[in-house]
């Protein structure tokens, strides 16, 4: 029997299923906003992604991804790492630039460079800005997170496309919006639709301010509990920190098994199956 396929994609939004437990366990207070304020508020920010999306398309970044599956009684039954320079080239072109990828132990999944960059790496922002007429924004209230006030929104497609006419996924769950900037800050949850033999784990994403005007995300975390089709059950632990944002291009010294991934020769998002 073939191993569990897993892809993972990126930043994510929690699963339409996982609202209410989202409502059970945040601290979140109901507000009343005309449906013209909120319509005006949702406008703002996805036009914000936009900005954010072009902008770092100048910038160069340090991403260490760690994945994890997890074995009975808790312990760690395999780790695929891979830490990395998100570079420029001359041409503009992003690059990848591996600063350390040891051998993967993992056996149950197979993870690839392309999973990575679908979780939060060159495509880090939970909703993409023109597809956002697609989506149904519901405003939840207002949360305050640190020194943050927020906007709180559960998000979900208008329609759920059949997995197998299309390869667009879409994203389903909660974001979390500055109430003064109208910037999203924070965001948890998974793509949407799945196809048949592939799950998507709920990830929580981050971000930081950068230069004093861009949200870039700073960490994604996952711990979840994948259950396939075949009665197959995969436990995930996800760590992916994102530092060092400085805009241009970045030098770095690298092993002597150095690897440069141009963006446009990466393998499609779709991890092969390891045989049993």
């Amino acid at each position: 029997m073939k191993k569990a396929k897993i892809i993972l994609f990126g930043l994510a939004i929690l699963c339409v299923s996982a609202f209410a437990a989202l409502a059970q366990t945040s601290s979140v207070v109901k507000k009343d906003l005309s449906q013209a304020e909120i319509d005006r508020i949702v406008k703002t920010f996805t036009e914000n992604e936009a900005t954010f999306r072009n902008a770092l398309n100048v910038y160069v970044f340090n991403r260490n991804a760690t994945i994890s599956t997890v074995g009975m009684g808790g312990q760690i039954s395999g780790v695929y790492r891979r830490d990395s320079l998100l570079n420029l080239a001359e041409d503009g072109t992003r690059i990848e630039k591996i600063v350390y990828a040891p051998i993967s132990t993992l056996k149950e999944i197979t993870i690839s460079a392309a999973d990575i960059d679908n979780l939060s790496g060159t495509d880090p922002f939970a909703i993409e800005p023109t597809l956002a007429s697609q989506y149904n924004f519901a405003f939840v209230g207002t949360e305050k997170i640190d020194e943050l006030s927020l906007y709180v929104f559960d998000v979900s497609p208008k329609v759920l496309p059949a997995p197998k006419k299309i390869q667009q996924r879409f994203f389903s769950g909660r974001i979390w919006v500055d109430d003064r900037d109208l910037m999203i800050v924070k965001s948890k949850g998974k793509a949407v639709p799945e196809p048949k033999g592939e799950k998507f784990p709920v990830i929580e994403t981050w971000r930081e301010n950068v230069d004093g005007k861009y949200w870039f995300p700073s960490f994604s975390t996952s711990d979840d509990e994948l259950v396939f089709d075949n009665g197959n059950v995969v436990k995930l632990k996800i760590r992916v920190k994102y530092t060092n944002y400085a805009q241009g291009r970045s030098s770095v010294k690298i092993s002597d098994d150095e690897e440069e991934v141009k963006e446009d020769q990466k393998p499609a998002a779709s991890p092969t199956p390891k045989k049993p």
